[in-house]
């Protein structure tokens, strides 16, 4: 078993600075979870914690039923990935990824063994006698994951390992790595400030932000239920709209108000007790690109929920086009910047004033001081 149970874990340095406050997690064996966030945030402060690189201050670390806090990082049958891959350049590929297994004497037919086995889960057994400068950087992350994966360690520690490679490479590893989690079958801890990455690969996220948790969820639970508005803004491209906003009650319907704009709030949401206490003050709401919509059916669809904006900048992305939106004028300092996300087909340019259907099935309300979610 490779679950793994963080208990109130710190991480303080000299002169008062906590880089990890109070993470409390519990990781099921064979999950594929991963720590993302902005740089500083912590996270692959929590890896080398977890790798035996960096000493635990308050807290308990457990690998199973195992108290590991003092076991040193040798002994704790885990395999860690560098963002750098750290091969040695006068070595084979071979060799590099044979190395740790010589040091534990382990006997050479099974060396060989597991060394060919994992070249062949990882596509590299032509690549075997080559060094480390003849490898492109694809490769040489192949081969990194290689040294980890014949030691067949308990859990494996991922600190931004495609964060070299170009795009197209990135997704195609992505792709890999989920692959050969399902095939190996092991507890995958994974480091990144790249929230795609996160959402693909991951069978739950840990948002991180100052050394804290904010919310550990699935990708779909992050995406459609943040906790706050840093979850909110940091899943999702383009990130989720936040409008400053008033909710008013007019009858017995509840209407978000900004920048010129009045919007009907479906009757579930109006009706939500949560939302009792904020009639008539200000709020945040939130919406994703996706569900500001400029085709006419969406318009007859939703006709309490169309808002009027200037196009600024359009971004043709291939399958979709970005318009970037401003609500508003600047002579009453009432200002909304709203990114939509529409179809292809649109022929929005520049400059025009359009009627957009905004989906406010799919908009959340923020509290505008504590920045928590209050309804989604």
């Amino acid at each position: 078993m490779a679950s793994l149970s963080f208990k109130h874990i710190y991480k303080k340095y000299p002169g008062g600075v906590t880089a990890v406050s109070d993470f409390c997690l519990e990781v099921k064996d064979k999950e594929f979870i991963i720590f993302v966030g902005p740089s500083g945030c912590g996270k692959s402060t929590t890896l080398r914690m977890i790798a035996g690189l960096e000493e635990i201050t308050e807290g308990e670390l457990f690998i199973g039923d195992n108290l590991i806090n003092d076991v040193a990082p040798k002994d704790r049958d885990i395999a860690m990935v560098f963002q750098n891959y750290a091969l040695y350049p006068h070595m084979t590929v071979f060799d590099n990824m044979a190395f740790g297994l010589k040091l534990r004497k382990i006997p050479k037919e099974q060396i060989k063994r597991r060394v060919e086995e994992a070249a062949r889960i990882l596509g590299i057994t032509h690549l075997l006698d080559r060094r480390p400068k003849a490898l492109s950087g694809g490769q040489k992350q192949r081969v990194a994951l290689g040294r980890a994966i014949v030691r067949e360690p308990k859990v494996f520690l991922l600190d931004e390992p495609l964060s070299n490679l170009d795009a197209k490479l990135r997704a195609t590893m992505r792709t890999e790595l989920t692959k050969i989690h399902k095939r190996l079958g092991t507890t995958f801890i994974y480091v990144t400030h790249d929230q795609v990455e996160a959402m693909t690969m991951a069978t739950r996220i840990v948002v991180m932000k100052d050394g804290l948790i904010q919310q550990v969820d699935s990708p779909q639970n992050l995406y459609d239920k943040p906790v706050n508005i840093f979850v909110a803004g940091f899943i999702g491209t383009p990130q989720m709209n936040f409008i400053n906003s008033t909710l008013v009650k007019k009858g017995d319907d509840v209407y978000l108000e900004f920048s010129g704009n009045s919007v009907k709030l479906p009757a579930e949401k109006a009706k939500a007790p949560e939302l009792k206490d904020y009639i008539g003050k200000e709020v945040i709401a939130g919406i994703r690109p996706e569900c500001l919509h400029d085709e006419q059916r969406y318009l007859d669809a939703m006709p309490d929920s169309i808002i009027e904006a200037g196009v600024d900048v359009t971004e043709l992305m291939g399958a979709e086009i970005y318009l970037y939106l401003t609500c508003g004028s600047e002579e009453e300092d009432n200002i909304s910047n709203l990114v939509a996300k529409v179809s292809a087909r649109s022929t929005t340019q520049s400059g025009d004033v359009l009627k957009m259907a905004m989906d406010t099935s799919r908009v959340h309300i923020f509290d505008k001081d504590t920045e928590m979610c209050v309804i989604h």
